[in-house]
């Protein structure tokens, strides 16, 4: 039967080796060939996160609504997920003052919003621990290690070592961060996050780590910027987070193969922060008797 179908297309075996020398490829190629962050795209990242700026500060000022939940259209059937326990994480995209969504040449932005409840907590104590006493290297899994650079009242200069995890790739990044916590009171709070400088490791863990140059690497995390808010509610202490990242562009014809990694990646993390944040920041339960 075998040798009747070969004869039948004698073509076939051909262009089975040559797919799989297309895939592996392909997947040699993301690790192997660098990515270039251009002008053009750095311009285009720099409209974006002032697009969301802008909308972030409206806001905070409404004086009513805080949690971004609270001015999406599904925001109530999303709160009610939040308050009972369940990882809430939705995409956002923002838009540009004609209410288009912004064009990224060369680049990928990923926006994500992320929600979830630490049970039976006190917004001080959840603001204390992540200023002061709970380093990020514990609350987060993808974080492998953490120091303080720097601290000015509120403000913090922090070093991480950062291991992004994708299917069937990864990279470990040295990432300096600016962070910002202010308080509002009346049970409400923000911080933001900006990665000030971000430079993948090559051969990392081994005798020959180096970084890589900046802006020319595997292109898996080029910027970073968060937006945390946190407001006391019935029960505990509702945490809100919402990120966005700038990575490489997808080519048209590796975009089955590179779209799961790029996109996959930061709803990963986003999850496995949301769940660090219930696990560290849960007050222990009462003793029995």
């Amino acid at each position: 039967m075998a040798d009747r179908n070969v004869a039948r297309d004698p073509w076939q075996a051909l262009r089975c080796v040559a797919l799989t020398i297309a895939f592996v490829t392909c997947i040699a190629g993301v690790g192997l060939l660098a990515a270039e962050l251009h002008e053009e795209t750095i311009a285009a990242w720099d409209r974006y996160i002032a697009a969301t700026e802008q909308r972030v500060t409206a806001e905070l000022e409404d004086g009513e609504r805080f949690l971004v939940l609270d001015f999406q259209e599904d925001g109530a059937r999303l709160r009610r997920e939040a308050l009972a326990g369940s990882l809430v994480v939705e995409r956002l995209h923002s838009v540009d003052e004609r209410g288009d969504r912004f064009d990224v040449p060369r680049g990928t932005v990923q926006h994500w919003l992320g929600a979830v409840l630490v049970p039976n907590a006190e917004l001080d104590d959840v603001l204390n621990g992540l200023q002061y006493d709970i380093p990020p290297h514990e609350l987060q899994e993808d974080v492998l290690e953490s120091r303080v650079l720097s601290r000015d009242g509120d403000r913090l200069e922090l070093y991480t070592r950062v291991q992004l995890d994708a299917p069937m790739a990864s990279a470990e990044y040295n990432l300096e961060q600016m962070v910002e916590y202010v308080r509002l009171g009346g049970g409400r709070a923000w911080s933001w996050v900006e990665g000030t400088r971000i430079a993948e490791l090559d051969d990392p863990g081994s005798s020959n780590e180096r970084e890589k140059p900046i802006g020319n690497d595997s292109g898996f995390l080029w910027r970073l910027k968060l937006w945390w808010r946190y407001e006391q509610v019935d029960g505990g202490v509702l945490i809100e987070c919402e990120q966005v990242t700038l990575s490489r562009g997808i080519p048209r014809l590796a975009r089955w193969f590179l779209a799961p990694i790029i996109n996959g990646a930061p709803r990963s993390a986003m999850e496995k922060t949301l769940q660090g944040m219930v696990d560290h920041l849960r007050p222990p339960a009462p003793s029995g008797g």
